[in-house]
């Protein structure tokens, strides 16, 4: 990670703070202060310290996709368990006012005054803290249009082609308890205290309308978004996300993370939205952790230290997929970052924003522990289960992998109004 951000400190960090960010380590976000880089939004990133980073919450696209990564997540999806579509605007509504608030570091209600025989309109445990670099990312999966051949909520017409449940890969030992869900909501926060406080005031708000179906908490990304972030590593022990999209390339976002207007004809109002693809994976990190390092390094096609292709070079360089040696490719022809390079995928590219997870240990005593995949795509179909297909029955790495939760869910645009709210374009 990279130190102090450019740009004004804040104050004197609390106690609880500075061990948290000593810990971390990735509380820093000097990745975050490109000045003049709107970062998908319309306004201008503002210079910030350490763990007092705010974004805007307005803007064409939602905050949360190519805003810098910060070091924490908190991912649900829930079941809306209302069948009225009046039910679900308001929830919307209410939503959007409360991802205001929050985002702003407001607690959700503002100021107003509370009775004090009612229950608080903010549930309290990020008062006094700051908006820790919070963005919350709203996503409508396809069982929200049709459910068992159900027009739900009048919505089927508007369904996008690309918006269905993904396909079972091979090798998947999927858990429905923990897949897919008529919406998802990403919050991602420098503190975890903060992104655990928005999503449990979302789903409060939401008692009556919605249950959640499942969430995951998630620390140290696995992946930069900025090119002022460093390369961060994943419980394997790698560097990962070298080849990740960036905010700073525009051109490329728009080719491969924006949906574009002409892109499904009966969902438009997704424009200027996106595809969010979530993936629980888990590493069986105890064999793994007595592979030998050659094994380790073959089976990824990269070293273990600077990140290098085993073609030579330093993290950067693009590998020789064609050099050989002794024994043939110096990069083996079933080595992760060979499957997974462009390249090898017709030049297609996707925005990654996943973390490390670890949950405790199974009934074996073995670390549930692994990557929480999420990437933003333009188009599923093209960007993401072509490639996925292959690396599931040909990537070497799947020894050690095991995919236990999948979900897909479109994206809407940003909210541009202060009148609006998340989704408008679908309910107009």
């Amino acid at each position: 990670m990279t130190g102090r951000p450019r740009g004004t400190a804040t104050g004197a960090l609390s106690r609880r703070r500075l061990l948290g960010a000593a810990g971390a380590g990735a509380l820093a976000v000097g990745a975050a202060g490109v000045g003049g880089f709107a970062y998908g939004n319309d306004s201008e990133e503002p210079a910030h310290g350490v763990d007092r980073a705010t974004y805007p919450f307005h803007g064409r696209h939602q905050a949360g996709i190519t805003t810098p990564a910060q070091d924490r997540l908190h991912f649900a999806s829930f079941d809306v368990t209302t069948d009225s579509r009046q039910q679900l605007v308001a929830l919307l509504r209410e939503w959007t006012a409360a991802a205001r608030q929050m985002t702003a570091g407001a607690p959700v209600g503002g100021d107003a005054p509370t009775s004090y025989d009612a229950p608080p309109t903010d549930t309290g445990e990020a008062l006094g803290l700051d908006a820790s670099g919070l963005t919350l990312t709203f996503g409508f999966g396809p069982s929200l249009f049709a459910k068992d051949g159900t027009d739900r909520f009048g919505l089927r017409d508007k369904q996008p082609a690309a918006l269905r449940e993904l396909p079972h890969f091979p090798a998947d030992k999927l858990d429905p308890r923990r897949s897919n869900g008529d919406l998802c909501v990403q919050a991602c926060a420098h503190d975890p205290q903060v992104a655990v406080h928005a999503i449990r005031n979302l789903a409060r708000i939401g008692f009556g309308t919605v249950a959640m179906r499942w969430a995951q908490l998630g620390f140290g990304r696995t992946s930069s978004t900025s090119t002022r972030q460093a390369t961060p590593r994943n419980l394997l022990g790698f560097k990962d996300g070298t080849a990740n999209l960036k905010a700073e390339d525009p051109k490329s976002l728009e080719e491969f993370v924006w949906v574009q207007e002409a892109d499904d004809a009966d969902a438009t109002w997704l424009t200027g939205g996106s595809y969010l693809v979530a993936r629980r994976i888990n590493m069986h990190v105890e064999p793994w952790d007595r592979a030998s390092l050659r094994e380790q390094e073959a089976l990824i096609g990269r070293d273990r230290g600077e990140g290098a292709p085993l073609s030579g070079g330093t993290e950067f360089t693009e590998p020789d997929f064609d050099l050989q040696g002794r024994d043939g490719p110096l990069i083996a022809t079933d080595a992760h970052v060979r499957l997974a390079h462009p390249t090898r995928n017709k030049g297609v590219h996707m925005l990654r924003r996943g973390y490390n997870f670890t949950d405790g240990s199974d009934v074996l005593g073995r670390l549930d522990a692994g990557l929480f995949f999420i990437a933003f795509v333009r188009d599923p179909d093209v960007h993401y289960i072509p490639m996925q297909t292959r690396l599931s029955s040909q990537d070497a790495l799947m020894e050690y992998l095991q995919h236990t939760g999948s979900g897909l869910f479109a994206v809407p645009p940003g909210v541009t109004s202060t009148s609006g709210f998340i989704g408008e374009g679908l309910f107009a």
